[in-house]
């Protein structure tokens, strides 16, 4: 990690290390369901405290500013992805290792819509050194998919190049996201499992072309 993509430290009072993730925790999901309702602009950190089950004064114990607790939301999603998606165990590089992978990725998004549309719409308020961590997170993201990319044209079940395997992976994590975005009007049509069938044979079909 480069040192522009350096995770940025919240500051605490307190030293208990296993208190700290606790509260910090509990502070997360109380801004999520806070920031669902309000938008992060509209919240105060007296309202994120009370979501979160304690004092105001309890809540500057561990964070500094709200643009903290955002990070910290924005921080938690990306540790909860990249740690799903990091425990699939890339093989033989074969096309069906791909589909699952993708399969595991897009029930990941939807198991995280309201964090994901909730981080999207408010990145622009963290800091320029938050959001560039926030974006390495996503460069990750896209860099996971890429080596599966990679480990199918080894084992020769694709042909394409490295320009092409970095566009492929970028296209497949927004078409996750899409799901986030605009899962209110996709609904109507698709069920989650639809959206991955069709997902995946758009997307298979589309890098067997190259």
């Amino acid at each position: 990690m480069t040192e522009k993509d350096k995770r940025p430290q919240v500051q605490s009072t307190v030293k208990d290390e296993n208190l700290i993730a606790i509260r910090r925790e509990q502070m997360i999901q109380g801004a999520i369901k806070l920031f669902k309702e309000k938008g992060f602009h509209r919240a105060t950190t007296r309202e994120i405290a009370k979501a979160a089950g304690f004092s105001i004064g309890t809540l500057y114990e561990y964070i500094r500013t709200k643009e903290d607790v955002l990070y910290l939301v924005c921080d938690s999603i990306y540790h909860h992805a990249m740690e799903r998606l990091s425990s699939y165990e890339i093989k033989a590089g074969t096309i069906d290792e791909l589909k699952e992978m993708i399969r595991e990725y897009f029930l990941q998004i939807d198991s995280m819509v309201d964090e994901l549309t909730i981080m999207y719409q408010e990145t622009k308020s963290l800091s320029k050194e938050a959001q560039r961590y926030v974006f390495s997170k996503e460069f990750e993201m896209v860099a996971t998919f890429e080596r599966l990319l990679q480990r199918c044209v080894q084992s020769g079940e694709l042909t394409m190049t490295d320009k092409q395997i970095h566009l492929a992976a970028n296209n497949l994590v927004v078409s996750g996201q899409s799901w986030a975005f605009r899962k209110w009007a996709l609904h109507r049509q698709h069920s989650i499992d639809e959206f991955i069938d069709m997902q995946i044979t758009l997307f298979i079909s589309g890098i067997k072309g190259f």
